[in-house]
């Protein structure tokens, strides 16, 4: 047997220096070393090796990865966590949220989180996720993602019932406008919603502060009276603040398993779109229902203030231009 102490001695005790400058080049950034020689390029264990034999070191990048982790670093990605410039009121706006909706799912008034999902290009596009398939067979998609011309491109505007658990996906062909907004949630009624509250007298609506549904958006707020003269509910509008959408109810409870449904299935054609939204489910129950919508929808609409002021708007005290109701003209 080998005597103790025999073979060859660690590399850290042979090169005694080797451990620090190895921390220095993969944490040039917090030990203040602007000149480090991996200040520009990704620091793979090969260009920590490259940088270690500049330095004098004869290191293999195998044994990098064993002292990377000896020292206790591991691969690790870009954490989102940094959310910018916040409102002063974010915190209350949302608490104003949940108390509005809570008493209005309390008393059985309709509840619903709206919001346009992520455009789709129509056609055998790498769709991203796996799923099982035989050995060495994938589904083979274009190598480009441009547009298909013939095809086009579908627009998932969804709504979510909260006091339900229900989905409603309207599928979209032209332009993701107000207009398609609010026909997307009166599609939703006519369908679901009236047969499901039969004695409403409110819808609310809690939506993000931008895109078709904004709360600056005009056109917004002139086809909400239409859904409200035509309807005879008063529609109460509460507005996510602005940088939060992600918090919109509709994101994590509806589009997130649409998502999962259909991952790593190209999106072959409008009906394929309208089947997997439509066949998704939850084991807590969420269903999901979805149809095509191949109407016409103008972009760049003005609405003139005249307009504008026949609303039948009404705004809270807290934050109006966040929180408001329309109520049916007479």
């Amino acid at each position: 047997m080998r005597r103790a102490g025999g073979g060859r001695k660690p590399l850290t005790e042979v090169d005694p220096t080797l451990l620090g400058d190895l921390e220095r080049l993969v944490d040039a950034d917090s030990r203040g070393d602007p000149e480090s020689v991996l200040r520009w390029t990704s620091k793979s264990v090969r260009h920590l090796a490259a940088g270690l034999r500049e330095l004098g070191h004869e290191v293999h990048f195998t044994k990098v990865a064993q002292l990377l982790r000896s020292l206790g670093y591991s691969l690790q990605a870009n954490v989102k966590t940094r959310e910018g410039t916040q409102h002063p009121d974010r915190d209350a706006q949302f608490r104003h949220i949940n108390a509005v909706a809570t008493r209005a799912v309390d008393a059985g008034q309709p509840v619903i989180s709206v919001d346009t999902k992520k455009k789709e290009l129509v056609g055998d596009f790498k769709n991203a996720g796996r799923e099982w398939r035989p050995k060495g067979r994938p589904e083979l998609v274009r190598v480009h993602d441009f547009k298909d011309k013939q095809l086009g491109k579908a627009i998932p505007y969804g709504v979510y019932d909260i006091g339900s658990d229900q989905g409603w996906v309207n599928v979209g062909i032209d332009h993701d406008t107000a207009q398609f907004a609010v026909n997307s949630i009166r599609s939703w009624w006519e369908h679901l919603g009236r047969p499901r509250y039969p004695n409403a007298t409110t819808l609310h609506i809690t939506a993000d502060c931008g895109g078709s549904n904004g709360n600056r958006t005009r056109l917004w707020k002139v086809e909400l009276q239409k859904l409200a003269d035509a309807t005879g509910l008063e529609i109460v509008v509460c507005h996510f603040p602005p940088g939060t959408s992600k918090w919109n109810r509709i994101e994590h409870r509806l589009f997130s398993f649409i998502t999962m449904n259909w991952r790593g299935k190209p999106l072959v054609s409008l009906q394929t779109i309208v089947n997997l939204i439509g066949a998704t489910t939850t084991s807590s129950g969420l269903e999901v229902y979805a149809r095509l919508d191949e109407g016409t929808y103008p972009d760049k609409i003005q609405v003139p203030d005249a307009d504008l002021k026949a609303v039948n708007l009404h705004g809270d005290q807290f934050h109006p231009e966040w929180n408001y109701r329309i109520k049916p003209r007479p």
